[in-house]
């Protein structure tokens, strides 16, 4: 016997449905029609990387900013990269000169900067970033550029290296 379709839902512009019957069962179902390899491939790359029932559950600029963010997070991605370089070269890796335990006590002193600034700024700022999240959103993406050049031209500055180490982890 079977009962009545009472409603359905439709994700991801209809490869996948919920049916609810009257009866209160519900059955999930996916459109499993013979597809190609890349029709396959694009289905994976959208359920993946683009939010569900894409296009029609985003506003019309969401492929526009999503492509410049991800831009800009590979970019922070290779200069994190090129900071954490100079940031190790600095501290003395390659070094014959430097010590481990100078290494360790300037890890340790950039490190526990940071923990204190972070401390600090929770503190003082932990109630307005609910309120005012894009604008903190901003000011922590131009902080984390700065202490990214200041890793970056911390090698050049040997006896300011462990003030700018500190100052940089405090920015993060």
């Amino acid at each position: 016997m079977s009962s009545k379709v009472l409603c359905y839902e439709s994700y991801g512009s209809n490869e996948e449905k919920i049916v609810y019957y009257e009866d209160g069962f519900c059955k999930k179902t996916k459109n499993l029609s013979v597809i190609g390899f890349y029709t396959t491939l694009k289905l994976l790359f959208q359920n993946v990387f683009l939010p569900q029932g894409f296009p029609e559950s985003v506003s019309e600029d969401y492929l526009r900013y999503q492509l410049w963010d991800t831009l800009q997070a590979f970019c922070s991605s290779i200069t994190g990269m090129l900071a954490t370089q100079a940031m190790l070269k600095a501290y003395g890796v390659g070094d014959n000169t430097a010590t481990v335990t100078a290494a360790t006590i300037t890890w340790m002193l950039k490190d526990g900067a940071g923990m204190i600034g972070r401390i600090l700024f929770a503190w003082k700022k932990g109630t307005q970033l609910d309120c005012d999240a894009k604008r903190w959103r901003l000011v922590a993406d131009v902080l984390n550029n700065c202490a990214i050049m200041l890793d970056l031209v911390a090698p050049l500055f040997k006896q300011y290296f462990v003030l700018i180490a500190c100052l940089s982890s405090v920015a993060r």
